[in-house]
């Protein structure tokens, strides 16, 4: 049974039913300009605004409060070519063979291929890794629960943080992603779970003209 003193009282602001429409609908209407960008602007971001958006991603739930992330922030231009090199070799021998031709058939509205310039000029790289375990003060270790859903919700959060930054962002996953934990010389206990570019958008910037399922194709109400 829980310690009663491990609890502190809930307070937060509450709002009547009008209010919250207002800002379910204007957040909503915020996250729905969210687009994925491919072509950065090399303008800095302070560094400050970085770490503000790793905290909101660290307050995602997580499985026990485990909190098995790590955010990996890369500035450093060698970094970024180091990255960008071993990036593209995969996405090289991806687009070669490894992808099936439906698998490319659909990527093909989205105009992507294996180079990946973006990950040099952009600002920031946030690589994001999951902790499959804990190791603690002795070595021994510990178990973390639902890794990939808690990452996965902090990683959105991410998203959601960047866009309300007024920056944009990539979900980019080469596979495999072995090499990152290399280049960052990550622990054991780490394993790359998405690579993020982060900046501004180029003044060219141009992202497909998609259109997202309406609400009744993706819901039901019971």
């Amino acid at each position: 049974m829980s310690n009663a003193n491990n609890f502190i009282p809930y307070q937060r602001e509450t709002f009547d039913a009008h209010t919250m429409q207002e800002r379910a609908r204007s957040f909503y209407t915020w996250m729905d300009q969210r687009r994925t960008v491919r072509d950065f602007a090399d303008t800095p971001v302070p560094k400050e605004v970085i770490e503000d958006i790793i905290r909101t991603a660290s307050t995602a739930p997580s499985g026990a409060h485990k909190q098995p992330w790590t955010f990996c922030a890369v500035q450093d231009p060698a970094i970024k070519t180091e990255i960008r090199k071993a990036a593209e070799e995969e996405e090289y021998t991806s687009y070669h063979g490894r992808m099936s031709e439906r698998w490319l058939k659909d990527l093909e509205p989205l105009g992507t291929d294996w180079q990946k310039p973006f990950l040099e000029t952009v600002p920031w790289l946030i690589v994001v890794f999951k902790k499959a375990y804990e190791v603690g003060a002795d070595g021994e270790k510990q178990n973390n629960y639902y890794v990939n859903e808690s990452v996965g919700l902090a990683c959105g959060f991410l998203l959601a943080a960047i866009h309300h930054a007024g920056l944009v962002a990539l979900t980019h996953t080469p596979s495999p992603m072995n090499f990152l934990t290399k280049i960052l010389d990550r622990p054991e206990n780490e394993r790359p779970f998405l690579l993020i570019p982060v900046g501004y958008p180029a003044a060219d910037a141009q992202v497909p003209d998609l259109s997202r399922r309406p609400l009744e194709e993706i819901s039901r109400f019971y």
